[in-house]
């Protein structure tokens, strides 16, 4: 089977995820071979400058330019680390598809921003390099994000009617009907913030990049008030397609929502934030797959005991039986599913084959997504 590599790093801005997996599509869905995974955190400076580049400020495309170098060396590292991993050459990797870091995203004005420097990438790999996925689902009418449902129906739909929720710094939900069904749509659309918020509480109150297991979470209070304060923002009301990041869900807007809560303990704000994540995912969920059987949870969000616990209650307290498990169950480990998603974006141009779904984007159709530097 043909080798594709795939890069992804996201809101929560913590470093680079790939994956070497050997790809192969057929009429039912796709076949997934992993063959090595790495990490490459993100340096400090590289990472206070992508913050700093989600807000307008003097020079930003100076800043940018730079970022993106910085953040295509970070990548081509991660690829070494694979390829040296498996004991693969370059010469065998078909493609990389590296996502870059988004900076801006707003679908509704027409334009999405994800900085990387596919070109830098090619030099360093010598490997063909697929880059900008979102620009030309969102040139078509569409939100350009999720884009990862597609791949999820490809490799996880099964025999009855799943959902795949990805909690990474935003939350997003794939529902997958059953393989082969042509009578239901796949859709998907993101709910609102996943780690993002917990990790910035995290990082502001106890010098610590995460809530490890949610476990600082659990020591607190899930606060009414507030969480009916967070919940009533006009993005949970809207319907799908719909997509969002740190354009909205950020420290001014969290800030915000706690200037009249000035009382509380910090543990009590973060299990409410937790329960922020829960609850919106969970009612999206309901509202779109009422009957659904299993929830598999994908990104940072699966290793956070706590939020998977809440989860399960959000369903439960809905009246639903639902599992709620780890993509470990289905084969997968959660921290890989992205970075092999946008392997298999790159595999799906390189065919030159679509992979958007517009019941997902609100595209005007389907489109070949993504833009080659050769190697």
């Amino acid at each position: 089977m043909p080798l594709f590599i795939g890069l992804m790093s996201g809101t929560s801005l913590d470093g680079a995820d790939g994956v070497l997996a050997s790809i192969d599509e057929h009429v039912d869905g796709c076949q997934v071979q992993v063959l090595s995974a790495g990490h490459v955190d993100f340096p400090e400076n590289l990472r206070s400058t992508l913050l700093a580049l989600q807000h307008p400020g003097a020079d930003d495309l100076h800043h940018e330019a730079l970022a993106a170098n910085q953040l295509a060396t970070c990548y081509a590292a991660c690829v070494r680390q694979l390829l040296t991993s498996a004991g693969i050459t370059s010469d065998q990797v078909v493609a990389i598809g590296a996502h870059g870091q988004t900076i801006r995203h707003r679908p509704e004005l027409g334009y999405t921003r994800q900085t990387n420097n596919g070109a830098l990438l090619a030099e360093l790999t010598g490997i063909d390099v697929v880059v900008d996925f979102r620009s030309r689902d969102v040139a078509a009418g569409g939100q350009g994000a999720p884009l990862v449902p597609a791949f999820h129906q490809d490799l996880f739909a099964a025999g009855g009617l799943r959902v795949i929720a990805n909690i990474g710094g935003i939350s997003n939900i794939s529902i997958l009907p059953p393989r082969g069904s042509h009578a239901v749509p796949t859709t998907g659309f993101d709910t609102g913030p996943g780690n993002m918020l917990l990790d910035l509480w995290t990082q502001r109150h106890c010098a610590q990049a995460y809530d490890r297991g949610g476990q600082w979470a659990a020591s607190g209070t899930v606060n009414a008030a507030l969480l009916t304060v967070l919940r009533e923002d006009a993005f949970f009301r809207l319907p799908g397609p719909k997509s969002t990041g740190r354009d909205l869900f950020n420290a001014r807007w969290l800030d915000q929502q706690l200037t009249h809560f000035g009382n509380l303990t910090t543990t009590d704000v973060q299990a409410t934030l937790v329960e922020l994540t829960a609850t919106t995912l969970i009612d999206a969920l309901v509202t779109v797959a009422p009957h659904v059987n299993e929830v598999f949870i994908c990104g940072g969000g699966a290793y956070n005991t706590f939020l998977m616990g809440r989860l399960h209650s959000a369903l439960a307290a809905r009246g639903s039986t639902a599992t709620v498990q780890s993509t470990l169950e289905i084969g997968v480990p959660p921290d890989q599913v992205e970075a092999l998603a946008f392997a298999w974006l790159a595999l799906r141009f390189m065919a030159r084959t679509t992979g958007n779904l517009p019941t997902v984007t609100g595209a005007h159709g389907t489109r070949i997504l993504g833009a080659l530097y050769p190697a």
